[in-house]
């Protein structure tokens, strides 16, 4: 059966909003559209969709604002939606539904966006992939054996989909570039302070949490830029609002750009040769562009990052399961027993270790202003590999039984010390190296969809490759100006898997 508006496919979410304001379309028929096309191409990717008729009258009600009538949905994790279910992908928090908006989804509401539910994401946000024991994994429109990526894997999923144009992604360690990447979307992650998570958080994550929707254009990323950035109160880092919109970036000259590039993984770690080449590609795009390029990397111990980044890991696992506890009496016993051994390792870090793993993100923050002394910006693949198989990355039999006597012996000291969990975490680490750095630095980075493989078997049209720009702090306008240069040189935005057609 064909499905309603066959332009819904063709159009990105400042399209869609054009054909509502000239009263092309209502809000209704496009709410209709999604929630059709979200039947038709289940991927997993929605962790709770609203009935139809709920949203149908929520679309008649949408105000007036940029994106006005245009489907959308929040990533289920970090911010709060009044009414919906928040279950931040664990069995523990099933029953758990908030009764207020955060902020940020306060601005998704004025901006005249209509929200139709919630996207997946493993639990707790704490995998590359999304893949929750008592939910099932979100899978890749353009290859359904593999997998989206996570964290923002249900929001990735169904844009690649084009069910939704844009959905609602965080990025605490590459959770909107890692997704982009694997599902061929232009992801951007903010810098620290940029977008606000309040009112219930000040920070996520000490800051290395930002978020923004993931899209399929440049002018979208910048449009919803310019309609959630900004202060609100209480927040303890907040960027002013620039003079000039986001918007007017997009398809003004870059200017002749230094850009340092590496394809070298930070942890001494295989990248797979596609990801060399995408990234030996874009430099070469960018010299055609006129842009000066060369091999350069800022001067960090990528292991000592990545301990860094998972003794914070660790004590906000931990800090989840308290969180969840409080929620919901007995979810220490209902979370996956990998989170359970995370959690009891958190638990067992020390003040001092703390403190001191957050001293070390200054080291690296200044490693990166030095780097960007001579650079203005840095080039990365998005990730080491291309979108792994579902279940790759799910642990063994083994590695269950082990998690589960662990957490119940409380051996985490025990486990931390013998270095068994740093070895576990680097391992999963080890296919995306590149994107914690700008987590913990606050610097803006984006996620580009230049290239895509030869067709794979599960894979007919091929899948797509991201490469990663990290920019100076607060220079998210400047990447946009790049970014939608080099979408106006390989457009990008009519690709679309075989799902869709």
């Amino acid at each position: 059966m064909p499905l309603p508006l066959p332009e819904y496919d063709d159009l990105d979410a400042t399209g869609l909003a054009a054909l509502a304001r000239r009263g092309d379309v209502s809000a209704a028929e496009l709410a209709d559209a999604a929630l059709a096309r979200a039947e038709a191409r289940d991927l997993g990717a929605f962790a709770h969709l609203d009935p139809a008729a709920a949203v149908r009258r929520r679309a008649e009600a949408a105000p007036p604002g940029p994106f006005q009538g245009v489907p959308f949905a929040v990533k289920d994790l970090v911010h709060p939606v009044a009414g919906m279910p928040m279950r931040e992908g664990s069995d523990a928090l099933r029953h758990h539904v908030p009764t207020t908006d955060a902020t940020l989804v306060q601005r998704y509401r004025a901006a005249g966006l209509v929200l139709l539910g919630k996207t997946t994401t493993p639990e707790f946000g704490l995998m590359g992939v999304t893949e929750p024991e008592a939910y099932g994994p979100t899978r890749n429109p353009w290859a359904p054996d593999r997998t989206p990526g996570g964290s923002s894997g249900g929001a990735a999923a169904a844009v690649a989909a084009r069910v939704l144009p844009a959905a609602d992604a965080s990025d605490g360690g590459g959770s909107i570039r890692i997704p982009s990447g694997y599902s061929g979307l232009f992801g951007l992650k903010p810098s620290r302070g940029r977008v606000p998570d309040g009112p219930t958080v000040g920070e996520v994550w000490h800051g290395a949490n930002a978020s923004l929707p993931v899209t399929r254009t440049v002018r979208d990323a910048a449009a919803f830029l310019d309609a959630v950035a900004g202060p609100s109160p209480g927040d303890p880092v907040a960027l002013p609002r620039p003079a000039r919109p986001f918007a007017d970036a997009v398809g003004e000259d870059p200017g002749r750009l230094r850009v340092g590039f590496s394809v070298r993984s930070p942890l001494g770690t295989d990248v797979d040769p596609a990801c060399v080449e995408a990234v030996e590609d874009a430099a070469a795009l960018l010299a055609e562009l006129g842009h000066d390029v060369e091999e350069a990397a800022p001067e960090v111990d990528g292991r000592a990052l990545a301990r860094s980044y998972f003794m914070m890991y660790f004590g906000q696992v931990a800090a989840s399961v308290r969180r969840a506890e409080a929620i919901a009496p007995g979810a220490r016993r209902r979370v996956e027993p990998v989170t359970r051994l995370l959690a009891e390792v958190g638990e067992r870090v020390s003040a001092a270790e703390y403190a001191a793993s957050l001293d070390g993100w200054n080291v690296y923050a200044r490693a990166v202003g030095r780097f960007h002394e001579r650079y203005d910006l840095y080039l990365t693949p998005t990730t080491a590999v291309l979108a792994p198989h579902v279940g790759a990355q799910a642990p063994t039999a083994t590695e269950r039984l082990l998690a589960g006597a662990a957490a119940r012996a409380r051996a985490g000291r025990l486990l931390l010390k013998s270095g068994f969990v740093e070895q576990l975490v680097i391992e999963r680490l080890a296919d995306t190296p590149f994107t914690q750095l700008a987590n913990l630095a606050g610097l803006p980075a984006m996620s580009v969809p230049l290239t895509q493989t030869a067709p794979l078997p599960g894979a007919p049209r091929g899948l797509p490759v991201g490469v990663q720009f990290v920019g100076r702090p607060a220079s998210e306008a400047g990447l946009l100006r790049l970014a939608a240069q080099l979408e106006a040189a390989r457009p990008w935005a009519d690709r679309r898997p075989a799902l869709v057609g």
